[in-house]
Formats: structure tokens, C-alpha cells, sequence
């Protein structure tokens, strides 16, 4: 395997990268004035990471969702997590063929391209260890067989706050099979008044054809290690993780998978943005979504959320 950026030179056309600010441009009438969201849940799904999104209800998060999978062409499935939701319940099931004398599995919705886990901390640690073990493996094993999962293959959980009533909390090492972890939060005035007179969301998503291909995404995820990272790049993704390991505030630092992610996360946005290489400017804009989530302050620390915690990260790490 070819080192991050140091493999044949990127390929994709200015049709193709045309195309991927055509999705941007439609996803923006569905949700209103959250481009840089937007921008982020593609640069995850075109680093072949996963996505977490937490907020509110009523946000839009379900809809960002649902908007997705409709201009990028992917099979959807939406996945309810409820405290009595059980692990057959995503995967699948095998039954008897009484005609045949054997078990036939009927796969679950975990199968399709993109898999909405909504409100995944509703549901039981064994419900939610059942959908990231496939998140990771990308495949389903069950009674001694093994089913590969639909490509491409991504999965957006959202998450309530987890002040609300009823949540189970994911642990760390689960919330780091998560590449990004955003939030929508509320819309501008002007905006949420748009909202009040325009069309219905759901009649717009019906509206919604595909910008890309899922092919021609496969291809854009194929595209996005080639992205050049230059030396002085890879020191400051290295300078960023050592701070995190070595400062007070933190309980651990990045891991290397984490450290892995942020680069692949910046690549995504370089490409995205047309760029050969990535800059230090698209590891900056990718870098809270990327981290926010994997750093637990500690008790003594002033930190009141992630989004905090990435902008601290930025501001003690100078660019080498």
C-alpha cells in the first residue's frame, strides 16, 4: 500500500468535481444555511468514515440524512433505536426454509448503502455494539457465514444530548469508530422564516436526482488517500497528536486510528476543494469535527463542549 499522498496522482476531472458542488448546491435548499455541515458529512462520507450527528430533535438531522442518500444515488434505510430494539433487529435474521430443510438469513437494514442509526443512544449497548461492529468489519457474520456489506458503505447515527431522558451514553472506544461527529444546531432568522413559507422538506426531497453516481463515488473515495501530504503537513497532523497526548486537559490523546482519520478527513476537503495537496487550512476545517468527540476533558478543565475542545486543539498547535 502506497504511503498517505505518495501514490499515483489524483485523476478525478473537472466534471467530476462539478458534479460533487452540485451536491453541495442542492443539499443547501434542503438545509438551510448549514454549508459547512454539509461540506463536512461529504468529506466523511468520501473519507469511507462514518458520521455522528448530535443535537436536538427537530433539527434536521433525519432529513440531512434521508437528502443524502437521494443525491448521491445510495439504497437507505432508516433505523429506529428504542431501549427494546435487538441486535437481529439490525443485522438480520436466519430462518427455517421449511421447502429447502435449511436456515435462510434475511438480511437487515444494516445492508443498505447508507444506514441512518436515529437517536443510537436510545437503544441498549448490545443494540449499539451490533451496528458498529459492522460499521468496522463492514461485514455481518452469522451462523458461520459471513455477508459483506453493500459498497459504498456508510452510516450516519444521531445522537440526543445526553442530559435527556432515556439515552446510553456510547463509550469512547465506540464513539471513536466515528470519523466526524457534528451538530446542526438552530437555523438564522431569516432562514428559519424561509422555512415557515417555503415547501415542505419531505416534498423537496422527492424532488432531489442524483448528482453522483454510486460508482462515481466509489471513485472519489478511491481518489481521496492519493492527495498529496506533504512532509511539513504530516509534522503538524504529528505535532497536533502529541499536544493531545501531552497535555493536562485531556484524559488520552489521539489514538493512531484517530490520527489517521484527521488526515484522511483533511484530504476529503482538500479534494473537495479541488487541491492536489492538502494545506494546513484543510486540516484546520475538518479538525474539530474530527477530534471533538474522541477528547474527554478532564473534571478540572474548562471545557464545556467538544466544538470547544477542537478550537482549543487549533489554537495551542502552531503550523510548523
Amino acid at each position: 500500500m502506497n504511503a498517505p499522498g505518495h501514490g499515483a496522482p489524483i485523476q478525478l476531472d473537472a466534471a467530476a468535481l462539478e458534479r460533487v458542488e452540485a451536491a453541495v448546491t442542492a443539499l443547501n435548499r434542503i438545509i438551510l444555511g448549514k454549508e459547512r455541515q454539509i461540506r463536512l458529512c461529504l468529506a466523511c462520507l468520501f473519507a469511507r468514515g462514518h458520521l455522528l450527528i448530535e443535537d436536538i430533535p427537530g433539527v434536521g438531522k433525519t432529513t440531512l440524512a434521508h437528502a443524502l442518500a437521494a443525491i448521491l444515488g445510495l439504497t437507505y434505510q432508516r433505523v429506529q433505536f428504542t431501549s427494546d430494539l435487538l441486535p437481529a433487529d439490525i443485522t438480520g435474521v436466519s430462518v427455517f426454509d421449511a421447502e429447502t430443510g435449511q436456515f435462510r438469513f434475511h438480511r437487515g437494514p444494516v445492508f443498505a448503502q447508507l444506514v441512518l442509526a436515529d437517536e443510537v443512544n436510545r437503544a441498549t449497548p448490545k443494540a449499539q455494539s451490533a451496528l458498529l461492529e459492522a460499521m468496522e468489519e463492514h461485514q455481518v457474520t452469522s451462523d458461520g457465514t459471513t455477508y459483506p456489506m453493500s459498497e459504498p458503505f456508510f452510516v450516519i447515527a444521531t445522537q440526543n444530548p445526553v442530559y435527556q431522558v432515556g439515552t446510553f451514553p456510547l463509550p469512547e472506544s465506540q464513539l471513536d469508530r466515528f470519523l466526524m461527529r457534528i451538530e446542526l444546531g438552530y437555523p438564522e432568522a431569516e432562514l428559519e422564516r424561509e422555512l415557515l413559507l417555503g415547501a415542505d422538506r419531505r416534498d423537496l426531497l422527492t424532488a432531489l436526482t442524483p448528482a453522483l453516481t454510486p460508482q462515481q463515488l466509489l471513485r472519489v473515495q478511491t481518489e481521496v488517500p492519493r492527495v498529496h501530504a506533504s512532509p511539513a503537513l504530516l509534522d503538524y497532523v504529528q505535532a497536533v497528536a502529541r499536544y493531545t497526548r501531552e497535555a493536562s486537559e485531556f484524559e488520552a490523546g489521539l489514538s493512531p486510528r484517530a490520527v489517521i482519520a484527521l488526515l484522511r478527513a483533511a484530504q476529503a476537503w482538500a479534494l473537495m476543494h479541488a487541491r492536489p495537496g492538502v494545506l494546513p487550512e484543510d486540516l484546520q476545517a475538518v479538525l474539530p469535527a474530527v477530534v471533538g468527540h474522541r477528547l474527554a476533558p478532564r473534571e478540572t478543565s474548562r471545557f464545556r463542549d467538544a466544538g470547544q475542545v477542537g478550537l482549543h486543539v487549533l489554537e495551542s498547535v502552531p503550523v510548523p
